[in-house]
């Protein structure tokens, strides 16, 4: 049985979530952890988690968002906290592949965010894109820990990452034609990264054109078996101790 470490599992995206999920059980995906990345989003995957058994949450405030939130959404996420099924801050970082202009004030929310886990001793679920000198620089400043989502860097950028102690999170990029990512996992032990779907995006080869889904796990993780010269069974064992030192789970 697998993790999707990561999806957006929102109305907004899918008309019946119950047969989302349903189909993810049904291809040995056992558990989900849903992202949030606004005021909105975070408001769902509480309702979320709170219904359903086999789905965990993560809410932060996601860097595209840094001109719409409020101090009031950071004070919602700090007073959800509690909540046990709640299990790491994120979907939080940096992006600036459309915009820079506004990059003082996604650091500043960053920052914000990282503070927050590491007061409340929870991991993180980091967005770096075409940003990564900012973001392991800011994240060297704070004592956390957790998954950079969406890895598809260097292998130099995955050695500073894993000497940090972080864990790399592997989803349908691997399979790409033009990706480069599976040379990099190959010069990487198994037990430094976890799988995630980022549904709605991210659909693996052969299915890209189509919304991504939980159930989608299942096919990175065989194309990850070809291609590493391992067994199903034994990934899916390290994959799940992976995700149990990471996350309280």
């Amino acid at each position: 049985m697998f993790t999707d470490t990561h999806a957006h599992i929102y109305k907004e995206y899918y008309e019946n979530i119950p047969e989302v999920l349903n189909n993810a059980q049904n291809n040995q995906i056992n558990r989900i952890i849903n992202n949030g990345c606004d005021a909105s989003s975070n408001k769902e995957v509480l309702s979320l988690i709170n219904k359903y058994k086999n789905m965990y949450g993560a809410i932060g405030i996601h860097p595209e968002n840094v001109d719409t939130y409020s101090d009031a959404d950071l004070d919602f996420i700090i007073t959800n906290l509690n909540n046990p099924k709640i299990i790491a801050i994120g979907e939080i970082g940096l992006d600036y592949h459309y915009t820079k202009e506004n990059k003082q004030a996604q650091i500043a929310l960053f920052k914000k965010q990282l503070q927050i886990a590491q007061d409340y001793k929870l991991p993180v679920i980091i967005h770096s894109r075409e940003a990564t000198e900012d973001t392991i620089n800011i994240l060297k400043e704070y004592k956390v820990t957790g998954v950079i989502h969406s890895f598809s860097g260097s292998l130099e950028t995955a050695k500073i990452y894993l000497k940090m102690g972080f864990s790399l999170g592997v989803n349908g990029v691997v399979t790409f034609k033009n990706s480069k990512l599976i040379e990099t996992l190959k010069q990487i032990p198994l037990d430094n990264i976890i799988l995630e779907t980022d549904s709605p995006y991210l659909t693996p080869t052969p299915y890209r054109g189509t919304k991504n889904e939980p159930a989608h796990i299942i096919d990175i993780a065989n194309f990850l078996c070809e291609n590493l010269n391992v067994d199903l069974n034994t990934l899916s064992n390290i994959t799940n101790q992976n995700i149990k030192r990471i996350f309280d789970i």
